[in-house]
């Protein structure tokens, strides 16, 4: 009888260890449950866990962008930016953002230049444009008839630059530079340098894109007979030397000579195409309109290989 009851002694003590063992676990169970911070779920070792790029994320799709020539054009070349050292991306980006609508705050172009900037229809062209594709774009021309970069070294030219916060500046000069028949390609290259230093004084980090005159002609008058008119020779040389200092100092330029034609075929093609005024310099509205919308092709061309990686 004794061993009996011890048997039943244990079997009692087992089942009753039991019992507590299952509430143990059942209400550890809820405390875990609702616990204030629970352990993470760990992924299975071989599950890879991929987190996309915010970039990845904000793609955005391409600009589509076709400029008509005109037929009479003849000898162009590709109407591009060139930029090996990438100084254009900041701006890039911010228009990326722009599109994205990741962005409110607007991008600021200030664009300075001789009397074709004067004239407002060839930068104010490129800006409307800007601004149909990305929405807040505040595009400021300077221009002053005559200019070459050393008009605007002037102290209070500098300060209403700066003034204005440009997130990109666009130089025009050349024009006035190659007309000069004593013209020096180093008076030309310091004239260049002593403006950027300027800007690069009070703008550190701005990028700059130079740009290339569109061509020109030259005139000569010979006593009781008509004035005549020959393709200016001394452009190339000034096309040179904006390489040659933009080169040296790592800043983008967008050759619009080489674009319409270059040394053969740059100012042949604006006459013969009638976008030229009489002085064979400057020109007609139509001719300003298409050198804005050019400038505006090969910003998109360089903003479309940006965004496609």
């Amino acid at each position: 009888m004794v061993k009996n009851n011890m048997t039943g002694d244990v079997l009692m003590k087992r089942n009753s260890l039991r019992l507590i063992g299952t509430l143990l676990f059942f209400f550890l169970g809820l405390s875990v449950a609702f616990a204030q911070d629970q352990i993470p779920v760990q992924p299975k070792p071989d599950s890879i866990l991929i987190i996309k790029p915010l970039r990845e994320i904000m793609k955005v799709d391409s600009v589509f962008v076709s400029i008509t020539m005109p037929e009479s054009f003849v000898g162009l070349n590709d109407n591009c930016i060139i930029d090996p050292n990438e100084t254009l991306t900041p701006f890039l980006e911010h228009l990326r953002l722009l599109r994205a609508g990741a962005s409110r705050d607007s991008i600021r172009v200030v664009h300075i230049g001789d009397s074709h900037v004067r004239g407002h229809i060839y930068p104010q062209a490129t800006g409307a444009r800007l601004k149909e594709d990305f929405g807040a774009v505040i595009y400021t021309d300077m221009g002053v008839n005559g200019a070459t970069s050393l008009t605007f070294t002037h102290a209070q030219r500098i300060a209403d630059i700066v003034n204005l916060k440009p997130d990109l500046l666009i130089l025009s000069f050349g024009t006035n530079e190659s007309h000069n028949k004593k013209y020096n390609q180093n008076i030309h290259y310091n004239q260049i340098d002593e403006l950027v230093k300027l800007l690069r004084a009070d703008l550190p980090n701005i990028p700059i894109l130079l740009t290339t005159p569109p061509g020109a002609y030259e005139s000569f008058r010979q006593r009781k007979r008509r004035r005549t008119y020959s393709v200016n020779p001394r452009t190339i040389t000034a096309v040179e030397t904006i390489f040659r200092y933009a080169r040296n100092h790592k800043l983008a330029v967008w050759d619009l000579f080489a674009a319409v034609g270059g040394a053969e075929r740059a100012a042949k093609n604006w006459w013969d195409s009638n976008l030229m005024r009489l002085d064979h310099i400057h020109y007609l509205p139509e001719g300003y309109v298409l050198q804005g919308e050019l400038l505006y092709e090969a910003i998109i061309k360089e903003y479309n290989t940006y965004v496609s990686f």
